[in-house]
Order: structure tokens, then C-alpha cells, then sequence
């Protein structure tokens, strides 16, 4: 059975070639859809928005790949000593422009230094906080993420106010390609999360009472 750190490797290659015509193709039927209505054919600007849509749909599965396989090789060796607070705000810089869009808002309180892979940390917070954009429903994205010190480890939070998760669902919304709706994103951004975690010697779960989710997330101190 391949290892994580093989499979990581075959994604990356796959990810890479699906890029590689995908970019270009997805380019070309844009154009087309843009320039569709001055085309005679009947239907043809509903046929190249499909085409569209579905290049968009495969360009977001590439990258939730890419994240993915980033997570499996999460290497020990490359741990050191990180400021999680630097690391947050290096991942509200990555969701600045779509939580602006979306009116949102994220505070947070005091962070510790972790002994980790700052990249894969800094992954972590983003995807998290991309979550809560995604999942917001019809409300404003606004999250608040908080750290406390455990016998052995810190535990972190980031609490949304959206609409929540059913209590069944809790634990499924971590394994690969699972979504809760049609329509959503490719499922890997919360397994990716669940992969750093572990590759750090944590462990992440998530609660929701009503409106509202918080997922927590541990690092040994």
C-alpha cells in the first residue's frame, strides 16, 4: 500500500498535468461565453457557459488536490519554533480580497509559538477561515480564532457564525471528498486541515450547537 508521502507525490504529478491544459482550455471557453451572444446558433451561449462551468469546477478540484497533497507530506524534520499569530495573518492575507466581497470580518485573541511547519500551519488557518466564507449561508462570514494552553498542548478554535452542522455530520465533514451540499467546492480542504493536524501530532474536531460551528485543533506545546 503506497505511503502518505507517495500518494502525495502522484497527486502533485496529476495535479500538475491536469494544470497544464486546463488553464488554457478553461481560458479559451470564457472567451467564448463572453462573445456568445453575438453567435447566430440557438443555445450556443448556454453550451459554452456548461463548458465554463465545468472548467471552473476542475480547476478548483486541481487546487483542493494540490492542498492536499501539500498536507500528506507535512515532514517532521522541517518543524521549528512559529508564531501562530504571524501565521494567521499570513492567511488572512491569502482570503483578504473574498472575505472583503463577502463583507466578513475574523479577531483573534493572543496566539503562542508552536513548534511546527509554518507553511502547513499557515495552510491550516487559511483553509479554516475559507471554510467559514464558503459555509456562511446567508449570512456575513465573521469568525473569532482563540488559543488555550492544555495539559501537554494548546488548543486552538475558530468559531463561525453561520448556519452550522448537523451533530451526525460532525465527523464527516473531515474525510476526503465529502460535502454536505451539491454544488460545493471539491471536499478537501477540511481533510487537508485533518492531515496537518496529525502530521503535527494533534487532533481536530468540530462542534456545532444550532447556528454556528467551532472547530478546535490541538499542537503539543
Amino acid at each position: 500500500m503506497p505511503s502518505d508521502r507517495e500518494t502525495a507525490e502522484f497527486l502533485l504529478r496529476l495535479c500538475h498535468d491536469l494544470r497544464s491544459s486546463l488553464r488554457a482550455t478553461r481560458a479559451h471557453s470564457e472567451l467564448l461565453a463572453r462573445d456568445a451572444a453575438s453567435a447566430a446558433l440557438p443555445g450556443f451561449g448556454e453550451r459554452v457557459g456548461f463548458i465554463a462551468a465545468g472548467m471552473r469546477q476542475i480547476d478548483a478540484m486541481a487546487d483542493g488536490l494540490a492542498g492536499y497533497a501539500a498536507a500528506l507530506q507535512t515532514d517532521p524534520a522541517t518543524f521549528q519554533r512559529a508564531r501562530t499569530d504571524v501565521l494567521l495573518r499570513t492567511a488572512l492575507g491569502r482570503i483578504d480580497k473574498p472575505l472583503k466581497e463577502a463583507g466578513g470580518e475574523v479577531t483573534y485573541d493572543a496566539l503562542p509559538a508552536v513548534n511546527g511547519n509554518p507553511d502547513r500551519l499557515a495552510q491550516l488557518f487559511e483553509q479554516l477561515l475559507r471554510n467559514v466564507i464558503a459555509h456562511r449561508g446567508d449570512t456575513v462570514p465573521r469568525a473569532h480564532v482563540s488559543a488555550s494552553e492544555r495539559p501537554g498542548e494548546w488548543q486552538f478554535s475558530i468559531r463561525d457564525q453561520g448556519p452550522g452542522v448537523e451533530p451526525g455530520e460532525l465527523e464527516r465533514i473531515f474525510r476526503p471528498f465529502e460535502r454536505l451540499h451539491r454544488g460545493e467546492g471539491p471536499g478537501l480542504g477540511l481533510a487537508a486541515c485533518k492531515a496537518i493536524v496529525e502530521a503535527h501530532g494533534g487532533r481536530i474536531w468540530a462542534e456545532s450547537e444550532g447556528a454556528g460551528l467551532t472547530v478546535y485543533f490541538t499542537v503539543p506545546a
